[in-house]
């Protein structure tokens, strides 16, 4: 169905310029377009029932109003004669707030609601449109003397519509919209929406009559647009326009994104510039105040990343410092942390105590139960022992089965009940062996867990399940033994 609409619409837009100039028969072609783009935009939520359905109604809406609006056009042009504006103009409009409705649809299904950086890029994006919509399009109309008050609210109404309709469709694309099928057809018809209101401000400001063979190519751009939002229904991948989106953090500048930002940002100047060569500025204020927006979102996206930076940085310092397994301190940062804690050791005099823990007979345990029981031993062992050691102490995995345990302000005797104590819950029925080492007050950090580490290898040859202490080497003794 999708590949037949699509040729379909392809052959009548393409065919529309033969009968362009019959007024009623030109008419009744363009609604035939536009209607069915309505029509086939409900039929592809009847059939694919989409999450967030509201969307698709509201754009079939706007497709529908503005299709409406152009037999309206013709009969008025029939009965009195050119006349701007009217009541065609209404539904012609209709179609911007029912395409603003649809995306803030897509937008909140896709959770990108309070997606702070998505608003400042695409904000950035706008005043730069913006800018440019009231010097060449809105300031002119303004003071064009020929239009009534209506009118010229009416004529601003259309680029203003563009400009939020811009605004919500990039807001999106820059959260991630691209990957959508459906998605991309409905930004390339707002897309096309922007050109052709684009071009008939242009040649109408430059005096050309839109006519004849222009006037055709208009409509047909129109028409695309039309043909465009029903082929988008169509497509199974409609069905995912309203699930949400990862859209990740939202803080990385693509290429293209940094493109458009900084073309946005020169407007203002270019603008001025260009006025200044012409020798006559005759918009200081609205380039100052657009300048000065441009300025301050500029400077809060800046705060945003280095803000963003910032907590990456703290993050990567805690994961260099983390075991993964486990979640206690990595042998990294157990060999950063005890030179600080040997200090602290020697400026306070009091004793500090290393414990090496290993636990006993884990490769048999990996080969009898698999990996992943060894993990969770692993886990709910350090689980059990942090809960088990004060606030002050620190536990780290050392590597692989081995553990080691920091204990400021403990001596060899108050380190050994804390160390039975961790014996005590090891979890699974499993048992460890322990060495001990007391400061000396003079050796190096190093030299204190070579200490505890013979201690360790002694308990282990000593028969395991057990707690070996290391007497200083001063004192001519390696090791005592402790069950």
């Amino acid at each position: 169905m999708f590949v037949g609409y699509v040729v379909v619409m392809a052959g009548m837009i393409g065919f529309y310029p033969v009968v362009a100039d019959h007024p009623w028969l030109g008419t009744a072609w363009q609604v035939a377009i536009g209607w069915s783009a309505a029509a086939v935009t409900v039929l592809g939520v009847l059939r694919y029932r989409p999450p967030g359905r509201a969307a698709w109604l509201f754009f079939a809406a706007g497709v529908f109003l503005n299709t409406t609006g152009i037999p309206v056009a013709t009969l008025i042009e029939q009965l009195q004669g050119p006349t701007y504006p009217s009541i065609a103009d209404a539904l012609w409009l209709a179609l911007y707030p029912c395409l603003v409705a649809g995306m803030l649809v897509v937008q909140r299904r896709h959770r990108i609601g309070g997606n702070w950086t998505a608003t400042l890029d695409s904000a950035t994006i706008t005043a730069g449109l913006a800018l440019l919509s009231w010097v060449y399009v809105i300031r002119p109309s303004v003071h064009d003397a020929s239009l009534t008050l209506v009118g010229h609210v009416v004529v601003a109404s259309y680029p203003i519509g563009d400009v939020v309709v811009l605004a919500m469709t990039t807001r999106l694309l820059i959260r991630g919209g691209w990957r959508l099928p459906a998605l991309r057809a409905i930004v390339g018809a707002m897309g096309l929406l922007l050109v052709g209101d684009i071009l008939w401000v242009i040649w109408s400001q430059a005096g050309f009559e839109v006519t004849g063979l222009a006037e055709s190519g208009m409509s047909m751009i129109f028409l695309t647009v039309f043909a465009t939002i029903g082929s988008a229904a169509l497509h199974p991948s409609m069905r995912q326009l309203g699930e949400p989106l990862d859209t990740g953090s939202g803080m990385q500048v693509r290429p293209t994104l940094l493109v458009a930002l900084t073309v946005a940002a020169l407007v203002g100047p270019v603008v001025l510039t260009t006025q200044a060569l012409s020798g006559k500025v005759t918009d200081a204020f609205a380039i100052a105040a657009s300048s000065t927006v441009l300025f301050l979102l500029v400077v809060t996206r800046l705060a945003g990343l280095v803000r963003h930076i910032e907590a990456q940085s703290r993050q990567l310092r805690e994961l260099a410092r983390t075991d993964a397994l486990t979640g206690l301190s990595n042998r990294r940062d157990w060999t950063t942390h005890l030179p600080h804690a040997t200090e602290l050791a020697r400026r306070s005099g009091e004793p500090m105590t290393v414990v090496m823990i290993d636990l006993d007979h884990f490769k048999r345990f990996n080969d009898e139960f698999g990996h992943p029981a060894g993990d969770r031993l692993l886990k709910s062992a350090a689980a059990a022992w942090q809960e088990q050691i004060r606030a002050v102490d620190k536990l780290a995995r050392y590597g692989g089965e081995e553990f080691i345990l920091l204990l400021p302000g403990a001596p060899l005797g108050e380190a050994v009940e804390t160390v039975e104590r961790l014996r005590a819950v090891t979890p699974l029925g499993q048992t460890f062996s322990a060495g001990a080492a007391e400061w000396t007050g003079e050796e190096t950090s190093d030299e204190l867990v070579a200490r505890a580490d013979r201690a360790l290898y002694a308990a282990k040859h000593g028969g395991r399940n057990r707690t070996e202490v290391a007497e200083s080497e001063v004192a001519g003794s390696a090791v005592t033994a402790r069950s």
